[in-house]
């Protein structure tokens, strides 16, 4: 085990090296420009489309592939990512999240919008797409796909849902004395009802149970900053300061604070990693900006609101520590350092609102999880298709193999499963982001199209012959005869 251990972190030190954290940043950065930072100037329109939605026959719409995102990106990135970001990073780390969150809002743009575009049906007549079919049907570089596809099996399928079961596991012992084994076994069971049913079940599910967990939580969170109203200046400002090494206490470790930000923030938010693209791609829209926008909001949602309260939980009740960048522990408020993680969002709660939010929260884990799970498989089993055409064995092959590598979780130590989450994240967002960059005058062209259709009334249509692009299995064929008909008139 010390071996495999050793091997990860060996491993995870050259996936998060600081060049990723400068081209997650540097990306998404100049989306952003280049696009005149669509996630500010076009946030009516996110918040439109994601409200009123085209209806799918094929797919699934809009909005279930919001929720089925947003599921999949609010999970133990959001409150277990967060404490750790602020064990290692420091406060500062939350400034970080949040301009990832801003910035790569760009980047998601960009994935999900070139996932649309390049998509095809498959002979279920259900919508296929993400990084793996862009890389090979714009970059017409098929090895490269391959290794994507290889990757995100590896990340979301075998590395990443271990931490999740790990996390829930582990709440459920803290909170009700149950044993983290047994816990596992029957969460595992209950989770291979929902992969066996595919995206449109997925979709479904997600379309109900991410508003609520996020409502519940961030209802929380925003109880314990209306009870500790006058600490939120202070708050606000300790995170501003050790973000930029002004404060004196965390000034030695603004290089962390920063990568930890950003790789956390890439771990919950999934902007740029490609992941959210590949279930994008399953939404049936008459535009692929639109879903890029949709998708775009959905980053928001994870970080800007969510991590955001978990943040606030955390560092307005005083329920963490840090590490110095020589090891020591800094500020330890009686919360045990090994402990970093869901134990302080319930620590913070219990000591707020009394033992029965800790339990509560125990329960909203089941939802951040489940929907994060079921993210994290269809992106595996996607994937698995791209790569065997829907070979139905090798299907079955991977829910078994996603549900043992899920399971696994309660059986390892809790610290290599976040180093396992990490390398998965980080390998995958290494591969997309490079795509996108080579492939940005698409995604550039895509959103001028549709705010060009926008400024002449219509309801933007997308025909796939303008940009070059091949509609082997007729996806826009409908939408293709809608807009010769605009240009026409």
């Amino acid at each position: 085990m010390q071996v495999f251990t050793n091997a990860m972190n060996g491993l995870n030190s050259i996936v998060w090296c600081m060049a990723l954290v400068i081209l997650c940043l540097g990306a998404g950065l100049w989306f952003s420009i280049r696009m005149k930072f669509p996630q500010v100037r076009l946030f009516k329109d996110m918040v439109h489309l994601l409200v009123h939605g085209e209806k799918s026959e094929s797919g699934i719409t809009p909005f279930q592939a919001f929720a089925a995102t947003v599921g999949s990106r609010v999970g133990m990135g959001n409150i277990a990512g967060v404490a750790t970001a602020i064990y290692f990073g420091g406060p500062g780390a939350v400034f970080w999240m949040w301009v990832i969150a801003f910035i790569g809002s760009g980047s998601a743009f960009i994935e999900s919008s070139l996932a649309q575009a390049y998509k095809v049906k498959d002979k279920n007549g259900e919508y296929m797409g993400g990084p793996a079919y862009y890389i090979e049907r714009a970059l017409h570089c098929k090895p490269y796909a391959i290794v994507f596809a290889i990757a995100t099996i590896l990340g979301p399928g075998i590395l990443m849902p271990g931490l999740h079961i790990n996390s829930i596991a582990s709440t459920y012992e803290e909170a009700f004395g149950a044993n983290m084994v047994v816990v596992g076994a029957v969460f595992c069971a209950v989770l291979a009802l929902a992969v066996c049913g595919g995206i449109k079940r997925i979709g479904k599910i997600a379309e109900y149970m991410a508003p609520v967990m996020c409502v519940i939580y961030v209802a929380l969170a925003l109880g314990i900053i209306i009870t500790h109203i006058g600490q939120l200046p202070g708050v606000l400002a300790l995170i501003v300061s050790s973000a930029w090494g002004v404060n004196p206490v965390f000034g030695g470790i603004i290089g962390s604070a920063i990568s930890w930000g950003v790789k956390r923030g890439i771990y919950s938010n999934e902007a740029g990693q490609g992941s959210g693209a590949i279930v994008s791609a399953a939404a049936e829209c008459s535009h692929p900006a639109k879903q890029g926008l949709v998708q775009a909001f959905s980053v928001y949602i994870d970080t800007l609101i969510v991590c955001s309260s978990s943040a606030f939980i955390i560092l307005l009740t005083g329920s963490y520590n840090t590490v110095a960048a020589d090891g020591e522990t800094m500020l330890a408020n009686n919360i045990p350092s090994v402990e970093y993680g869901i134990r302080w969002a319930q620590t913070a709660l219990s000591t707020a609102y009394g033992g029965w939010a800790g339990k509560l929260l125990a329960i909203i884990i089941i939802m951040f999880v489940f929907t994060s799970l079921m993210g994290y498989y269809y992106q595996a089993e996607a994937n698995v298709r791209y790569l065997v055409k829907n070979n139905k064995i090798a299907v079955w092959v991977i829910r078994i193999v996603f549900l043992v590598s899920a399971f696994s979780g309660v059986l390892v130590n809790g610290e290599i499963i976040w180093t396992m989450g990490d390398t998965g994240a980080g390998m995958m967002a290494w591969l997309n982001i490079v795509a996108i960059l080579l492939l940005s005058k698409k995604g550039f062209a895509l959103l001028k199209d549709y705010e060009e259709q926008k400024k002449q009334g219509y309801d933007p249509q997308f025909d796939p012959e303008k940009f070059g692009i091949e509609d082997e299995t007729g996806v826009w064929s409908k939408q293709a005869a809608e807009y010769k008909k605009q240009d026409k008139k």
